[in-house]
């Protein structure tokens, strides 16, 4: 997957946890996620399609680090899981989503984005919407960890890349148009000048 596409997501999970909750998340080593099961305690999942991409993103948090997100974003902390929490994570993943899509849309990606869906609890798993590899980032903090997926289909090319690689070929599909019809258009014209000459030439 294309690195210059990861690292918009990173960068804003990043910026939006320390501009909101005043904390510093440090990433980890990035890895392949074999299966579904996540690794914390409440995940944010987003869909996401356009022109050159399909996929999801999610961030999963552990419960001791999204009490200190809210205590420090709203000033409380209900100790649990409850309703607050879930509706701040996925507040939090639609920022970081709306963020990178931001940054990636001056680098010519484009995509829509869809509602959060937010699961919670010990052992939930994480469904996302594309067939490709399943890209995970570890981000720790003294307060608990945060895991960032993100799984794509194809983000090869901008538009910009398509665009100039089809134009070339259209130009050339024209020349070679031009070409066959001029060649057709000597044999023709050759094999005009044949019959003419046959039927001008004196019988013996």
């Amino acid at each position: 997957m294309n690195v210059n596409f990861i690292n918009p997501f990173l960068e804003s999970l990043i910026n939006v946890i320390s501009t909101m909750a005043n904390m510093q998340l440090t990433p980890g080593k990035p890895g392949l996620k074999q299966g579904n099961l996540a690794k914390g305690d409440v995940s944010g999942l987003i869909g996401m399609v356009g022109p050159q991409t399909k996929g999801s993103l999610s961030i999963t948090f552990e419960l001791n680090l999204v009490l200190e997100i809210m205590q420090n974003m709203l000033g409380e902390n209900p100790g649990m899981m409850n309703e607050e929490i879930t509706d701040l994570v996925g507040e939090i993943t639609n920022m970081v989503t709306g963020g990178a899509k931001n940054k990636l849309g001056d680098k010519g990606y484009e995509f829509d984005m869809a509602t959060p869906i937010v699961v919670s609890g010990i052992g939930h798993t994480i469904s996302h919407k594309a067939n490709g590899k399943k890209i995970i980032m570890p981000f720790t903090s003294p307060h608990g960890a945060a895991y960032i997926e993100i799984c794509f289909e194809d983000v090869n090319k901008t538009p910009e890349a398509t665009s100039t690689d089809a134009e070339p070929n259209e130009a050339e599909n024209d020349e070679a148009k031009s070409e066959s019809d001029n060649k057709a258009a000597t044999n023709e014209d050759t094999n005009s000048k044949d019959n003419t000459d046959e039927e001008a030439a004196p019988k013996s």
